[in-house]
């Protein structure tokens, strides 16, 4: 059929547009970049015995409809990782494929306390993880800074040692986050613990993940209370006037994930993501655990285009409010835009 042709090359003619733009992501976790195959390897070099025979029965099993049920998966999969050259292997792969989709820069999240939790040494986890950042700066031109991320469902007494053992590799840092399980899991319960790393010298951010219980007052305490310097996911804030108008004002970056919202949320969020742009809230996009949401950058855009018919220009903005609301230094930042704005 004549338009079906024409379809498909709109298509490929914005997949060609989506790859060719540099991007930046803001939302990955890097223990959710672990593919199936990765989880085979690591197993067998680490001695340890997994359930499954296959990587496809790994993907199969993959049968997540809300946040606890990913988060009981996702959890299980990375006791594979055990060793420094396990986190250099989980990590370089990732910016492998980041590069092969021209993203240039990015801030991933790590989890150091599912890790030490299970007896694996703080410095290990950091030190592989920022040999893979700086060999991949060096050789495959994605740069990057690292965000640690403390999981809301344990104490703020272990967030708060975690930052300490983080104090010797501050250099290492860019920020520090917040995320796993959010029910009665508030940013309150971390304020003194995010007030200690703002005066580190560190940028602030936290999830507020969508449909979460009590989520409007969660965003609320995020600008309040802990005075963020992002926000990711967010996308409930669009329920509230006034967060939005405040979070607008102080031009907050928003990581949302759009394929991650199709798996837990059952909604790839189109429209919510068209209200953050038009009330001129600084949305980006971004793929959260590709490995599990079977999607990286450019399969996040390639959704919006083909679900939600997107345009250049829309794709554009949100890829360009990445680089501005990333925490990059300035300098690099205004290199960044203007390597984009030739392309675009």
């Amino acid at each position: 059929m004549p338009g079906d042709t024409m379809q498909e090359q709109v298509k490929t003619s914005m997949l060609e547009f989506v790859q060719k733009l540099p991007k930046a992501e803001l939302h990955v976790h890097l223990e959710g970049t672990l593919e199936p195959e990765h989880i085979f390897s690591l197993a067998k070099r680490n001695g340890i015995e997994l359930e499954y025979k296959t990587p496809e029965e790994v993907v199969a099993a993959y049968d997540f409809h809300d946040l606890p049920s990913f988060l009981s998966i996702y959890y299980a999969a990375m006791d594979v990782l055990r060793t420094e050259e396990d986190f250099y292997e989980l990590a370089f792969q990732y910016f492998e494929r980041a590069a092969a989709q021209n993203v240039v820069y990015v801030e991933p999240f790590f989890d150091p306390q599912a890790h030490t939790s299970r007896g694996v040494p703080f410095d290990s986890v950091i030190n592989g993880i920022h040999r893979a950042q700086q060999d991949a700066a060096n050789t495959l031109g994605v740069e990057g800074n690292l965000i640690l991320c403390f999981l809301r469902d344990m104490s703020a007494e272990s967030a708060a040692e975690h930052l300490e053992m983080a104090v010797p590799h501050l250099d290492k840092l860019i920020g520090v986050g917040l995320d796993s399980d959010e029910k009665d899991n508030p940013p309150a319960k971390f304020v003194d613990v995010f007030a200690r790393a703002r005066d580190l010298g560190l940028k602030l951010t936290m999830h507020c993940d969508v449909n979460q219980k009590d989520i409007l007052e969660h965003i609320g305490e995020c600008l309040d209370l802990i005075q963020v310097d992002r926000i990711d996911h967010g996308i409930n804030a669009l329920q509230d006037d006034n967060l939005c108008t405040e979070i607008a004002r102080r031009g907050l970056g928003l990581t949302v994930c759009p394929v991650s919202n199709r798996f837990v949320v059952q909604n790839l969020t189109t429209v919510e993501i068209r209200d953050m742009l038009a009330r001129g809230m600084k949305a980006t996009i971004n793929s959260d655990d590709p490995a599990y949401f079977r999607a990286y950058m450019n399969e996040n855009f390639m959704a919006l285009v083909e679900e939600g018919n997107f345009s250049r220009d829309e794709i554009g903005t949100l890829n360009r409010n990445a680089f501005e609301v990333s925490w990059m230094d300035d300098a690099k930042k205004a290199d960044y835009l203007a390597r984009l704005e030739q392309v675009q």
